[in-house]
């Protein structure tokens, strides 16, 4: 992916974005899964949610990783190069330690304030939201090329739509198959024994606050 990929008027700019689409997939095909399974894992098997919320809330994910790379490219378009700096320090294991240890906590506290309202549903969703959001901070080669290539072209709007297009493609894991399969687990395991539903609600919130102390203790 060379420097003539990456203005607005060339004609390579649609190849270029299914380059960017490509090693966006390369991510959600591989790192991602691997990355973000324990979050969300701990995350849907706490919930005690049905294997159809655990799609939803794995959409929610994807959404924020999506909205994260738009927001990473269009700023690595007004800031180049100094952005990947910034991305390589310990900025991403702040961000995702702090939003995992603030699950973890909602698991067990927060998410008992709304219930039996549409409202639940967006309650629901916020959470692997703000967790697919931070979980996109992970330095990685590929974010790097899509930043480096975002700084070259020098246009905000560009980069915001090379992000998004990178993160379309990160949102094409097998997390849409292996969270909803862990959720529909956990729903049969607190099904036949309804008492172990706390005891998976607590498990699940001490394993996101544990993975949350490990990423700050990084950071430190």
């Amino acid at each position: 992916m060379g420097p003539e990929f990456y203005g607005p008027d060339t004609p390579g700019l649609a190849v270029g974005l299914l380059s960017i689409w490509i090693l966006g997939l390369s991510v959600g095909l591989t790192a991602c899964t691997a990355t973000c399974l324990p979050f969300m894992g701990a995350l849907v098997v706490g919930d005690g949610q049905s294997a159809g919320t655990a799609f939803r809330q794995t959409g929610a994910f994807a959404l924020g990783k999506v909205l994260a790379y738009a927001v990473l490219g269009m700023t690595a378009g007004l800031m180049g190069e100094a952005l990947l700096d910034v991305v390589e320090s310990s900025l991403g294991n702040w961000l995702i330690g702090g939003v995992s240890i603030a699950t973890g906590v909602w698991l067990v506290v927060a998410r008992k304030v709304v219930k039996g309202c549409t409202t639940s549903r967006v309650f629901h969703g916020a959470p692997p939201f703000a967790l697919g959001f931070v979980l996109s901070f992970v330095p990685c080669a590929p974010l790097a090329a899509l930043l480096a290539a975002a700084a070259l072209g020098t246009d905000p709007v560009h980069g915001l739509a090379m992000g998004a297009v990178f993160g379309m493609g990160a949102a094409l894991t097998p997390l849409f198959i292996v969270v909803p399969l862990l959720g529909r687990l956990g729903r049969e395991m607190t099904a036949e024994r309804p008492g172990l539903l706390v005891a998976m609600r607590w498990l699940g919130a001490l394993i996101l606050i544990a993975l949350g102390v490990r990423r700050i203790l990084l950071a430190w």
